[in-house]
């Protein structure tokens, strides 16, 4: 049996490096990503840092907690967002999808193209409006059931004996 799992984390291990030779993604912690001049790439992902796109990106990009700018020239076949970061086009650049700033701004010069739709909700009151409401459901959510538990449980048995060392008589 572990030579066919061994076996089969092999297959998608070669499947998902071949795949990515044709749709090279880039993902990123804490490290800013650039995409330079005639570089291609597909969807873009940075958590805590920033993207810099001069070239082409044929996917989506995303930054959480980092900003996006996207330069003159360069473009984006997807969407555009940032979450706790801002976004930033500059003359002459291109987003195909849409374009969306959660707890950040967006920033477009005039010659810039967007095909979809324009969010921008800033400030972080935005993201406590995310976040909050499904951490409130969760906590009442443990707390009726740790209430059910507790309800249900019943009264603790008495103690067969009491004082120091003497039984008590149970019969009557």
């Amino acid at each position: 049996m572990s030579r066919s799992i061994v076996c089969t984390f092999l297959v998608l291990l070669l499947c998902a490096a071949a795949w990515a030779k044709g749709n090279p993604e880039r993902t990123q912690f804490n490290r800013d990503i650039r995409v330079e001049v005639g570089e291609k790439t597909g969807d873009v992902t940075c958590i805590n840092c920033s993207i810099y796109i001069l070239g082409e990106a044929a996917g989506d990009v995303t930054a959480i907690h980092g900003n996006v700018v996207v330069e003159n020239g360069a473009s984006v076949a997807g969407d555009v967002t940032t979450v706790w970061g801002n976004v930033h086009l500059e003359n002459g650049s291109k987003v195909a999808g849409d374009l969306t700033a959660v707890a950040g701004a967006v920033r477009r010069e005039p010659q810039t193209s967007v095909s979809g739709d324009v969010t921008s909700l800033e400030g972080t009151k935005w993201l406590l409006a995310i976040l909050v409401p499904p951490l409130v459901f969760f906590g009442l959510l443990v707390a009726l059931v740790i209430w059910l538990l507790q309800r249900n449980r019943g009264p603790a048995p008495s103690p067969a004996y009491s004082g120091a060392g003497q039984s008590v008589n149970t019969r009557a």
